[in-house]
């Protein structure tokens, strides 16, 4: 790498997994939009800004993913559960993309709402005001089931939440032994060995489900009946790469949905003026009857509020890509096998493209308009995340239906603390909420954690 011009931050790249936002805010707020992370010999390079975001979503067979870096051997459960569209690329990772797409197409959402307010209301009968509900493990929860339901084609709560935390430690594991497999640490034996025998559990798992569908002889249009199909009358998918879908999409249909609702409804229970102004538009849409498909565009407020909840605190938090060959990025020349670092936080926390980034400021919707890769929650270009349009539907079916029935109020002086795990902006430990009656007041508290080092908070208020 030519790099006598590029600024060089030394250090141990392990930093990133370890808590990749304190390292990506450092290498940016030192060097600015374009920098390279020095290792030994190592050189890994930061691109920050809508620039560089199009440079590299824009351009996907000279960008390629590199998710999962730690295949295991052929014959592994590693090997087959890591084969799915993450670790797909070029053509083949075109084809399998439009191979899985039927259930992810906007025609297909009609026939979700009707299981997803059931889960809904499944959910929020389980709620008594005055007590206290951990969110972000009632969202993971609900998720788990509403994903495997619409998607999946199966509700059993029991299975799904073991397979859910099955599949939440696979994607971490994976993600911390794959760094140090790309030079970013020592990888351990026993962590290897660890990540080994989770994958066999998991596939063990997954080929019980796939065995269940196989014998409910539907015709199903879920994505596992279709996964079935492909596999077994027509050819089209391997057995690893049978397995590997169903795992990726079994986990990115839930995880990042549900981290998305936590921190929706924590941003609106500490924001008491537009919380109140949201159940002023719902109740003026829909009154107390669920929401339809129909109804999402007569919600403009509820609109703004998850367009900015997820600027400020989006699911994905930074990805990485690989130079399949000799690059010209900006005005430097760089190698084949560069990696490349670039990030959503950074992107939607810059000063020059949000005014006021860190605050939680909704109505800054009304006038501003950024471009895909200026504003990316679900990523841009022609990997953009294929659940994305059915991720806001979700969203915006749940929030409203939450208001309907409870005001949400987070406990005085809770720690509340994000944590990136894999590449996903997440809670970590509880996100401890009272849940009260439809007509108490919205009313902020004191709170501790990291969060505040991500997003400010209004002041105490009563609304």
């Amino acid at each position: 790498m030519q790099n006598a011009e590029l600024p060089i931050t030394y250090g141990r790249i392990a930093d990133l997994p370890a808590d990749p936002l304190i390292r990506l805010r450092a290498q940016y707020e030192a060097h600015g939009d374009l920098s390279v992370f020095q290792d030994g010999h190592r050189q890994y390079v930061f691109a920050f800004g809508p620039e560089h975001n199009k440079r590299i979503l824009s351009d996907p067979d000279t960008f390629h993913s590199c998710f999962f870096v730690t295949r295991g051997s052929k014959r592994s459960a590693q090997r087959r559960l890591s084969s799915g569209l993450l670790s797909m690329n070029g053509a083949e990772h075109r084809l399998h993309r439009r191979r899985v797409m039927e259930p992810f197409k906007p025609q297909a959402f009609a026939g979700y709402v009707e299981p997803i307010s059931r889960m809904i209301g499944d959910l929020l009968d389980g709620w008594t005001p005055g007590e206290t509900r951990d969110l972000q493990d009632e969202m993971v929860r609900f998720m788990l089931r509403t994903t495997s339901s619409i998607l999946f084609g199966f509700d059993q709560p029991d299975r799904t939440e073991r397979i859910g935390q099955m599949t939440h430690d696979w994607v971490e594991l994976s993600h911390e032994v794959g760094a140090s497999a790309f030079g970013f640490d020592d990888v351990g034996y026993e962590d290897y060995d660890r990540l080994l025998a989770l994958a066999g559990e998991l596939e063990h798992e997954i080929a019980d489900l796939l065995r269940m569908r196989r014998e409910s002889q539907g015709d199903g249009h879920d994505v596992l009946s279709i996964l079935v199909r492909l596999h077994d009358e027509d050819g089209a998918l391997s057995e690893a790469e049978l397995i590997g879908h169903t795992a990726l999409l079994f986990a990115a249909a839930h995880l990042t949905t549900s981290h998305t609702l936590t921190w929706t409804l924590l941003l609106l229970a500490q924001h008491p003026e537009v919380a109140s102004a949201l159940c002023a538009e719902i109740d003026d849409v829909l009154g107390d009857r669920p929401g339809r498909l129909d109804d999402l565009g007569q919600l403009p407020l509820l609109d703004r509020v998850v367009k900015e909840s997820m600027r400020v605190l989006p699911a994905s938090a930074y990805v990485q890509r690989l130079s399949t060959r000799p690059v010209e990025f900006g005005p430097f020349s760089l190698p084949q096998g560069t990696v490349f670092v670039f990030s959503q936080f950074i992107t939607h926390h810059m000063h020059e493209l949000y005014e006021e980034p860190e605050r939680f400021l909704p109505d800054r919707w009304l006038s501003i308009n950024p471009t895909p890769y200026t504003y990316l929650p679900f990523g841009a270009g022609p990997r953009m995340c294929i659940g994305g349009p059915l991720a806001l539907v979700i969203v915006k079916l749940t929030i409203p239906a939450i208001l309907q029935r409870f005001r949400l109020e987070v406990v005085p002086d809770a720690a509340i603390n994000a944590a990136v795990v894999a590449t996903m902006l997440a809670p970590t430990g509880a996100v401890p909420m009272r849940v009260n009656n439809r007509s108490a007041p919205f009313r902020t508290n004191p709170t501790s954690g990291n969060i505040h080092e991500l997003v400010e908070f209004s002041p105490a208020a009563v609304v």
